[in-house]
């Protein structure tokens, strides 16, 4: 299942707008805090998912009845370039328990791969897992990660969150990623470039965040 939160009017559409102009997004604390923000909102449209059950509080006033979630989501931030994104959603789901993984895409010649060196998560078996990478390109890295991950439990359902994506990852991964998950991305761009950069995108979402790596 896919979900593209820009299809509906909203204030998606400014953060975006931010996040891609090319000189407003050269001010990092405004990319950082747009992508923190549209974490948070996708936190939010992800939750409407959940189970929850009835619980009874008592308030100064009277008893009153509530829906709470079963189960708290795990999430899982892929270093470094979610690190921001995923602070919107530890803002939302503040008690969950949260790890991280590192993989990257690795570019030889025409062929792009991903390559995994950092894993840190508790057990997965059974939970709701919520996969936080803004940039939704070749799909690859969110394979490997999620193929690494379910060395440490295999999850109930897995939600990818992007905050941009490209047709040709969302295929990739509907057709190669064998356990239930749902992807939810801001925007839907266009396509991928001859070097399987998103188009139009918006850059490198870590640089944008941190500056320029080696």
């Amino acid at each position: 299942m896919l979900n593209i939160l820009n299809h509906s009017p909203s204030a998606i559409n400014h953060f975006l707008y931010e996040m891609r102009h090319k000189d407003i997004q050269k001010d990092r604390a405004k990319f950082r805090n747009n992508l923190k923000r549209l974490g948070m909102i996708m936190a939010y449209e992800i939750s409407r998912e959940f189970t929850y059950s009835a619980k009874t509080i008592t308030t100064p006033l009277a008893e009153h009845e509530v829906q709470l979630m079963d189960d708290k989501p795990v999430l899982i931030g892929v270093l470094r370039a979610a690190t921001p994104f995923l602070d919107g959603f530890i803002d939302v789901f503040d008690d969950s328990d949260v790890g991280f993984i590192g993989a990257y895409r690795v570019q030889e010649g025409e062929e792009v791969g991903a390559t995994l060196e950092y894993k840190a998560t508790n057990s997965l078996e059974g939970k709701v897992v919520i996969l936080v990478d803004p940039m939704l390109a070749t799909g690859k890295s969110v394979l490997t990660s999620v193929n690494t991950l379910i060395m440490s439990g295999k999850p109930s359902h897995v939600h990818i969150a992007a905050a941009v994506a490209a047709p040709e990852g969302v295929n990739y991964i509907s057709e190669n990623l064998k356990v239930k998950h749902t992807i939810w991305t801001a925007a839907l761009d266009e396509k991928l470039n001859e070097k399987s950069y998103i188009v139009p995108g918006l850059g490198d979402a870590g640089d944008l965040c941190f500056g320029p790596k080696l």
